[in-house]
């Protein structure tokens, strides 16, 4: 259904930091290569709460508002333009998902596949308006069918899980390798199921304060060990997680470590659990002055392989197949749910861990 220009939506639109206003917004106008879509499902992402509370700039020209946040959403079709429509992509109605990494198809990178370094890219919810609305629009590139049997509320975690994917593509994961996954957030949850799904041996989830329920969850959705190096009062703490590791795997070290945690102090923990020919993979964004200490020689002597992982280049499908496959399990981690107009008072809940949250979504 076409809308009139001048016709507006409901959106929480972001001006700076807390100051974001639920009012009404001008309903999104469609080129001949993008799609309108009603919003479902929009998750809440680390970096909505870094955006809100000034701790993280938005990607737009000025580095502020006023903009529409959202990143993580799921929709129904509503208007398609000429191009994808004369392809016989979309329809309304169709139940889809979104890529928010819009990138051109055109640059040098681009033509090698590396979409995820984009030269000319726009990004949905943080450099041009996202999910958090009751309408959004995208390049038809973005939009993925969202499989029958995934609700638009899990549909939501695909984007996290895809970056996931890429992460633990990454990190190389061999049949009966010692693995560790160091952070029990969504993403930490996600990557313990693939890599026990690639064919880990082993998979060690560490955490630290006040992540004994999220580790676990971890448990149940596949972990091996579990350890906290923080709490004295945990069952699985581990008052020198170096040493634990060790007796583990009788003083071999860690085949993989992936760190989906911004905190140098994990990173660097990485480093020290790994062992010979070991693969570490830096996930998690630390700020922007942060400086990672690297053991140079021991590292060299044991032949190390350090990488990063940053957004998702092709593992879209593999992701959306995964949810649809049950080969990885999102239901556990999402732990709250909120209409669209209490998405402040959300991020404040999330941000404070209040309820000890997940992976909250916002249902629009």
């Amino acid at each position: 259904m076409a809308k009139k220009k001048g016709a507006t939506m409901k959106a929480q639109v972001f001006y700076e930091p807390k100051v974001m206003k639920f009012e009404d917004a001008p309903m999104p106008q469609i080129a001949d290569d993008e799609v309108l879509v009603r919003v479902k499902a929009c998750g809440i992402c680390g970096s909505d709460i870094a955006y809100y509370f000034g701790m993280a700039s938005l990607e737009t020209p000025t580095g502020k508002g006023p903009l529409i946040l959202g990143h993580e959403y799921t929709g129904e079709v509503v208007e398609v333009g000429s191009i994808p429509k004369s392809m016989k992509l979309f329809k309304p109605g169709d139940r889809v998902v979104l890529d928010p990494v819009q990138y051109c198809n055109a640059c040098d990178v681009c033509y090698r596949g590396q979409t995820n370094l984009c030269e000319n890219k726009a990004v949905l919810g943080v450099s041009a308006n996202g999910g958090f609305a009751e309408f959004s629009k995208s390049k038809y590139t973005g939009v993925h069918p969202l499989p029958d049997n995934v609700s638009f509320e899990h549909g939501a975690l695909t984007e996290p899980l895809a970056c996931a994917t890429y992460g633990i593509k990454n990190l190389a994961v061999e049949p009966g390798q010692f693995c560790v996954v160091i952070g029990p957030g969504a993403i930490g949850l996600m990557m313990v199921q693939l890599a026990k799904r690639s064919g880990a041996g082993t998979v060690v989830l560490l955490g630290g304060r006040g992540d004994d329920l999220r580790l676990e969850t971890g448990r149940q959705l596949g972990a091996d060990v579990l350890i906290n190096c923080v709490e004295k009062s945990s069952p699985h703490y581990a008052a020198d997680a170096k040493a634990r590791i060790s007796d583990l795997t009788g003083g071999k070290m860690a085949n993989r470590v992936i760190v989906p945690t911004g905190a140098v102090p994990a990173m660097e923990l990485a480093l020290a659990i790994s062992g010979r020919r070991s693969t570490i993979v830096f996930f998690g964004l630390p700020g922007d002055k942060d400086v990672l200490r690297v053991p140079v020689l021991s590292s060299i002597f044991w032949d190390k392989t350090i990488r990063f992982s940053w957004l998702a280049p092709g593992t879209w499908q593999t992701a959306l197949g995964a949810l649809a496959s049950g080969l990885v399990n999102v239901a556990p981690l999402v732990t709250h749910t909120y209409p669209l107009p209490e998405l402040v008072d959300a991020l404040g809940k999330v941000k404070d861990r209040v309820g000890n949250p997940l992976k909250p979504v916002i249902m629009c």
